[in-house]
């Protein structure tokens, strides 16, 4: 199943989700520019590695890369996915919380998202990139405010050929989010070295965690609400 939009229009021109979606894809180009063995290097520098911040290996580089590591991507599936959901549900949340507000709880929902996965994981030695956990928290603002949103999806059924349908909100990013833990607490039963399989899960549940717990306290007073936005916080 394949999210393609959401049913609540924005009525303002979402600036800070776009310029996200575009630093994220520029720095991903630099990224891909580079020979194998730079890429590499780069992604070990600059992603976040749980054993330096809690291991202490370089706890004050530790801390440097729980911001450098949101910006940066393993692959082109990677980015693509983050800045699909980031353009699907950022508009909205942006709109709900103002640009400022939107960017701020933007960043603390990626560092909530880091922080959790490597508490988790204290020793992992392996570099953690990605926009995954502070897209996870606007997610979480999403499911909040908008729930009874419907996300229109495609459902592949042979090769290009599918369906369309209408999902509700709370069900599409429910499902998910309980895929997410049910993910993490395999990974916790994995042997050393192996656990998350490339994926920190826990990121994903940090992130969306926060967004349930803190995105209300990020909501401007004076928003017009959509009637999706049935639950009054």
């Amino acid at each position: 199943m394949f999210p393609l939009r959401d049913t609540v229009p924005s009525r303002t021109f979402p600036v800070v989700t776009w310029v996200l979606i575009v630093t994220n894809t520029v720095i991903f180009f630099y990224e891909a520019s580079l020979p194998p063995h730079m890429q590499q290097q780069l992604i070990e520098t600059l992603g976040f590695v749980p054993a330096r911040l809690f291991g202490g290996q370089a706890p004050l580089w530790g801390l440097v890369t729980l911001f450098t590591s949101m910006f940066l991507h393993g692959g082109w599936f990677h980015l693509f996915s983050n800045m699909w959901a980031l353009y699907i549900f950022g508009d909205n949340v942006e709109e709900r919380m103002g640009p400022g507000r939107y960017f701020l709880f933007y960043i603390l929902s990626g560092l909530s998202a880091a922080l959790l996965q490597g508490i988790l994981m204290p020793t992992s030695q392996v570099p953690m990139v990605g926009a995954s956990g502070a897209i996870s928290g606007v997610l979480g603002a999403y499911f909040l405010f908008f729930p009874n949103s419907r996300i229109i999806s495609w459902v592949p059924v042979f090769l290009f050929f599918g369906y369309y349908i209408e999902v509700p909100a709370v069900f599409y990013l429910g499902v998910w989010f309980l895929t997410q833990v049910y993910s993490g607490l395999f990974s916790l039963s994995l042997p050393q070295g192996m656990q998350g399989g490339g994926v920190a899960w826990w990121a994903h549940v940090g992130g969306f965690v926060f967004g349930l717990l803190f995105a209300r306290f990020f909501a401007r007073e004076d928003y017009p609400r959509w009637p999706d936005e049935y639950w009054t916080w």
